[in-house]
């Protein structure tokens, strides 16, 4: 597995990646639309909703994978891709729409990034946000898990904490409110059918398994991967049609600047 950002991997689950893209979207009701900017755009699947849903206005995605950049400029004419950090974005002109699917949740620091972002809006502009909230599912608890065995865990270091857990709902609330924000936020469970435990990991491979991979050599991997695919076999069982669920919470929000 390559330490960048593989967007072919990525794409393999796009249709279930970029639905709650879509319905966050479908949340988004900005005064005007002239500016927007797609945070941690990835390959662009969902820079080009954002593309369809005001295709007169000043698209850009931002994204720090260069591959996956090249994917969404092979994606998309009608937008702009910039390659940068979001911790470090700062726009030239203040914004319409702020997108960010399943990307601030590789952030830390949500206690001053939520409020800057809020403050890069023009009024009626809106924060439209979406984050994985499943730390503790089994998925994630699991690969833990399995970087703490024996053998492993002397190559992961901090692997499992690379990515820190979300607020707590109240604390972003507060958080955008105070930014001169009227906020709508709900949460929703995805239960996505999928053929089978290797799926699932398959899935992870290109999001949640990255940080502990990237410290393998390929012969490390396959042996990292079978061990927490069996992990994986006593907790998602087969249905009666053969079929496994992956249970996948994720947090929404939207965040709309008082005029």
């Amino acid at each position: 597995m390559e330490s960048r950002w593989n967007p072919a991997l990525y794409l393999q689950f796009e249709s279930e990646r970029t639905r709650p893209a879509r319905e966050l979207l479908a949340r988004v009701d900005p005064v005007r639309v002239r500016y927007v900017t797609d945070l941690g755009c990835g390959p662009g699947n969902s820079t080009e909703w954002l593309v369809k849903a005001w295709p007169d206005a000043l698209v850009t995605g931002l994204d720090n994978s260069a591959s996956m950049l090249d994917a969404a400029c092979r994606r998309l004419e009608k937008a702009r891709f910039v390659l940068g950090d979001i911790g470090q974005w700062k726009p030239g002109r203040l914004q319409d729409v702020i997108f960010a699917n399943a990307s601030l949740q590789w952030l830390s620091g949500h206690e001053l990034l939520f409020p800057r972002l809020a403050g890069y809006l023009e009024k009626g502009g809106v924060l439209a946000v979406q984050m994985p909230d499943n730390l503790d599912e089994p998925t994630h608890v699991l690969m833990r898990e399995t970087a703490e065995e024996p053998g492993w865990c002397d190559k992961m270091g901090d692997a499992g904490a690379f990515r820190q857990r979300l607020l707590p709902m109240e604390a972003y609330y507060d958080l955008l409110a105070e930014a001169d924000c009227t906020v709508d936020m709900w949460k929703t469970i995805y239960c996505h059918v999928m053929p089978s435990v290797e799926a699932i990991a398959q899935w992870l491979k290109a999001t949640g398994l990255r940080p502990f991979l990237v410290r393998l050599d390929k012969e490390e991997q396959a042996l990292f991967l079978d061990r927490y695919i069996t992990r994986l076999k006593t907790v998602y069982r087969p249905r009666s049609d053969g079929t496994v669920l992956l249970a996948f919470p994720r947090l929404f929000m939207v965040a709309k600047r008082r005029q």
